[in-house]
């Protein structure tokens, strides 16, 4: 799988369980955007990856935050996806997104679940899953996925903009 543009960069590693985080710099303080890319290459180790987040500018109209999963195997996996941004003002984040939307596609682009400020719908399932967006503005969706491909899209509330967080937990 490497990358097929020379301009691009791939990191391999063997990691020990843990947090870790990407970071992705354009060339000289270049701007635009990026797909970063996490891929479990051997999935016979036993290793299970929990989650997988990015942060980033959301911006009006096409400029949304967009993050894809890809559940493989042969069985369903049970997922928690949130759109972060009011409670990262407090972890000194600054021009964090004021308001989330969220929505869930389908790898044929159907909707297939939306939110806006998570105590909305699925409150309860939100709640069992111990992971509870700290503020009421942030979105999140409690899916059982089939496998296959699918991707979370974050936008500001009537157009806003500001920095936030994507997350896809696999939930026990």
């Amino acid at each position: 799988m490497p990358p097929t543009d020379p301009k691009e960069s791939a990191i391999v590693a063997t990691l020990d369980p843990g947090t870790y985080t990407a970071i992705v710099h354009g060339k000289g303080n270049a701007t635009g955007i990026a797909l970063v890319e996490v891929y479990d290459l051997e999935s016979t180790n036993g290793a299970q990856l929990g989650n997988v987040s990015t942060r980033g500018s959301v911006q009006a109209g096409d400029g949304a935050m967009i993050g894809g999963v890809i559940v493989g195997g042969d069985l369903p996996a049970d997922v928690l996806v949130r759109a972060i941004g009011p409670s990262l003002t407090s972890q000194g984040v600054a021009s964090a997104l004021e308001d989330t939307t969220l929505e869930l596609h389908g790898s044929d682009g159907d909707l297939l679940a939306s939110n806006d400020d998570w105590e909305s719908t699925q409150k309860q399932k939100i709640i069992d899953t111990g992971a509870v967006p700290t503020d009421p503005r942030e979105s999140a969706i409690v899916r059982t996925l089939v496998p296959g491909t699918y991707t979370a899209i974050a936008r500001g509330k009537n157009d806003t903009t500001g920095v936030a967080l994507v997350e896809v937990y696999v939930l026990p």
